[in-house]
């Protein structure tokens, strides 16, 4: 169940929404005149939504690669260049 919150609690008990953005790691929608105005979420949630959008893209592209008829590279391929780097940068 979503956390929603008037805006007054936002100014008057901003360490109780901190807090329980922190406990639950979930957003917290914020109210205003009884509308949707505002999200506020802890940053290690903002930090994880980050990452999901980050590998959404890059598996968007590697889709539309396919699509078009990129082969793509062999895993033996793809672990020799890392251990190539790895040997490189130690």
């Amino acid at each position: 169940m979503p956390v929603i919150k008037p805006i007054s609690d936002l100014r008057n008990k901003a360490n109780e929404i901190s807090e329980i953005a922190h406990h639950y790691d979930k957003p917290i929608f914020i109210t205003k005149n009884g509308k949707g105005d505002m999200v506020v979420m802890s940053m290690g949630h903002y930090s994880k939504l980050q990452m999901k959008l980050d590998l959404y893209s890059k598996l968007a592209v590697a889709q539309s690669q396919k699509a078009a008829g990129d082969k793509g590279r062999t895993l033996s391929s793809v672990m020799r260049d890392i251990r190539k780097l790895i040997h490189e940068t130690a």
